[in-house]
């Protein structure tokens, strides 16, 4: 007599090497873009902070990107219409709180995207959108998270504020500098990391006798991380800050003589202190040095600091739009995470597990 196998015992009947043949199917086939979508209570609107990227999450949906004014009075002071009907609709709204570099040289600050942002989703709420959820690729005030001196504010538990005030109901981050500050928000928050993405690059690397390096204390837990999927072994460097953008690096936690290195951070301002862990790295006798971020912030005197470092490569994703400098930079390459979020957005509207795109 017949006997049916329950969906345990199927996958136990299974060898191993089929499972992984078919985890490496299911990859494969989140990173296809969808088919076309005609569900017009699903939206993904955007702010001006990174038009390309939302581009590309909105090609991987199969959605238009939804249709908006944003312009600005000859004061400065910024105007949003939206030019489709959000009644009822559950909207997406991508907008990274960074400044960007326009080809006219023009630089427009962190604060104009923020504004932008408060303003498209005030819109929508009174325009009575179902569901209004900030997609926030990178969140510039996380590294304002508590009064280090006296009398200081504490901004990102602000913006938070801010965003819940806007009209936001929940929130989608990528790589907050501490990930604590979902506590600031009181609307639910989902944060992704673009870890996936960092570590299927340097897989493919394949870089000989690998150890995964964290600048700082504070990013061990990343790091560790990092190091357990690459099957690497972890160094640490003890830095101390001497004043804002100014790092004192220490001394090297862990034996890197003769390894290669993989730094990991969450961001890169003016890569002052990125620079200097390199140099006490191959001072400690590392035979090369890697860098990688979630976001390239890359002031001031960045992309000079690392073309003249020791670094070999920087390898950033595209939360941050680079300037003209960056792009023709060679050491620094940029990976897409718009599959990422896209599939992230995907998992919200859908009601199912975000927590799956970080098996």
């Amino acid at each position: 007599m017949a006997t049916l196998a329950t969906t345990t015992e199927k996958k136990q009947l299974t060898s191993p090497e089929d499972r992984d043949r078919d985890k490496e199917k299911d990859k494969a086939a989140d990173r296809r873009p969808q088919r076309s979508r005609a569900d017009d209570k699903f939206k993904v609107f955007s702010g001006t902070a990174n038009e390309p990227l939302a581009d590309e999450v909105c090609a991987f949906l199969g959605l238009a990107r939804g249709q908006a004014v944003i312009s600005r009075f000859s004061d400065g002071e910024a105007y949003v219409q939206l030019q489709e009907n959000v009644r009822g609709a559950d909207v997406f709204v991508m907008q990274s709180t960074c400044r960007r570099i326009l080809d006219s040289g023009k630089i427009t600050s962190v604060d104009e995207h923020l504004m932008e942002l408060l303003l498209i989703m005030d819109a929508l709420k009174r325009a009575s959108a179902r569901r209004i959820t900030a997609v926030i690729p990178y969140f510039g005030y996380a590294r304002q998270d508590r009064k280090d001196k006296p009398r200081a504010p504490i901004s990102a538990k602000l913006v938070a504020d801010l965003l819940t005030t806007a009209g936001a109901n929940r929130a989608l981050i990528v790589d907050l500098h501490a990930p604590q500050l979902q506590g600031f928000f009181n609307i639910p928050v989902d944060h992704l990391f673009a870890s996936p993405v960092l570590v299927d690059h340097f897989k493919r690397l394949n870089l000989p006798n690998l150890t995964v390096v964290s600048p700082d204390a504070g990013g061990v837990e990343r790091a560790r991380f990092f190091a357990k999927k690459m099957d690497a072994a972890l160094a640490i460097v003890d830095k101390r800050r001497v004043e804002v953008n100014v790092a004192e690096v220490m001394n090297v936690i862990g034996d890197v003589r003769g390894r290669t290195c993989l730094v990991i951070d969450d961001l890169i301002d003016t890569a002052g202190t990125l620079v200097k862990t390199a140099s006490a790295l191959m001072d400690s006798g590392a035979s090369a040095v890697y860098t990688c971020c979630s976001h390239p912030v890359l002031s001031g005197p960045a992309v000079q600091n690392i073309s003249l470092s020791c670094i070999k490569e920087v390898v950033v994703t595209n939360t941050v739009p680079l300037g003209e400098a960056a792009k023709l930079e060679p050491k620094i390459k940029v990976l897409s995470i718009a599959g990422l979020i896209g599939r992230a957005i995907q998992s919200i509207h859908e009601e199912t597990s975000v927590s799956k795109l970080f098996l």
